[in-house]
């Protein structure tokens, strides 16, 4: 069994674009990871991204999904370089 904390953390750009990073801390290790990125275009209806952060979580072990890190911030790094800036 794992225990995780969620913690989200939100970037503001200059596109009146905000991302929500849906991260993971290990309650074992310390550690952080980030499962999904969630793009809010001003404006634009908000999908429903609750039901695809369960779903993903169920699947696999969000550790196994993005690697674990020291940081929020490395964390949220090798997000971006995995999965680039789509949607922003």
């Amino acid at each position: 069994m794992s225990l995780y904390r969620t913690i989200d953390v939100w970037e503001r750009n200059d596109t009146r674009t905000v991302v929500r990073y849906r991260c993971f801390e290990s309650l074992e290790t310390g550690r952080y990871c980030v499962q999904s990125a969630d793009f809010y275009d001003q404006g634009k209806a908000t999908p429903s991204v609750e039901g695809q952060f369960i779903e993903l979580l169920t699947e696999q072990d969000p550790v196994q999904r993005s690697g674990d890190h020291d940081t929020l911030a490395d964390a949220i790094a090798a997000h971006k370089r995995e999965f680039g800036e789509v949607g922003g």
